[in-house]
């Protein structure tokens, strides 16, 4: 079994920061974007036409929901709900359920390539060893397990004293994986929490479900800020995310989308659109 630093070291590393973006190719930025972009890295740099890539991406008030959130009973309600309380939503493309996002959220994208011979596990556990690293000299005290409680509960589920502050997914396109990661850097994690919690009462109700959601519990999440009692801040967050770089390569570099990573995109983007039809509707 590789190590995580053997798995996450390359000789050059593509840096792409879009947090503060708000059109990419001409299309307003927005979660439904960001999945599309990453597919698009995600085949690149499969191809070889595009070295490893960490892109940054931060969103305001959206609920990403998971495939399986899309049906549940009442999820019309659901979405009206989330509305009133100023939040869009959509559908992703990978795994998981109902997650919030905001402007004090940070999404993490590690795309990789050769990830034919390395198990899903192996990235996942790589995800979880890099923000460690990322955050040594704050805290030795980040676990990855199941909080119970928490909304998108996993086995990778970084947590401080047992409350809940980041999530991970994974996709794979050929021979490349995007890792994403959100990690709630400022603000209320037990906010958002509630916010999800009372989506799925809205959403379920009495009605009967094939799938089991998870019963949210605000206790069980929080931000950094508040775990580490400290203002951390986006931008510290990001600057530590490009040094952590530094160190697992000989190069950082920012380049700019191929005309070929464009028309992926778009193709992508179709995609996704096609998956969030009936979702957007009931906006």
């Amino acid at each position: 079994m590789k190590t995580w630093k053997e798995i996450v070291h390359h000789t050059t590393f593509r840096y792409i920061d879009q947090s503060n973006d708000n059109y990419f190719n001409d299309v307003p930025v927005s979660a439904m974007t960001s999945f599309a972009i990453d597919d698009a890295l995600a085949t690149s740099v499969s191809e070889g036409d595009s070295p490893p890539s960490v892109r940054l991406w931060v969103h305001p008030n959206t609920v990403v929901l998971g495939i399986p959130d899309a049906r549940l009973p009442f999820i019309e309600e659901g979405i009206h709900l989330l509305h009133d309380h100023g939040y869009q939503t959509v559908v992703r493309n990978s795994g998981g359920l109902a997650v919030a996002l905001d402007e004090g959220v940070l999404n993490i994208s590690l795309v990789l390539p050769g990830v034919k011979h390395i198990t899903i596990h192996e990235c996942y556990e790589a995800m979880v060893s890099f923000v460690q690293y990322m955050l040594r000299d704050l805290t030795n005290k980040i676990e990855a397990y199941e909080i119970v409680g928490s909304y998108c509960p996993g086995d990778y589920d970084l947590s401080i004293n047992g409350r809940k502050f980041a999530g991970i997914s994974q996709r794979r396109i050929k021979d490349g994986a995007a890792i994403q990661i959100y990690l709630d850097v400022e603000g209320s994690g037990s906010a958002r929490a509630a916010l999800i919690r009372e989506f799925y009462d809205v959403s379920i109700q009495d009605g009967e479900t094939k799938f089991t959601y998870p019963e949210v519990d605000p206790a069980t999440m929080a931000s950094l800020s508040e775990l580490l009692n400290m203002e951390l801040t986006m931008e510290e967050m990001k600057k530590r995310v490009h040094s952590t770089l530094e160190e697992l390569g000989n190069e950082v570099v920012a380049t700019v989308f191929s005309d070929r990573e464009l028309a992926t995109f778009q193709t992508r983007l179709q995609q996704m659109r096609k998956r969030n039809e009936g979702i957007i509707d009931m906006e």
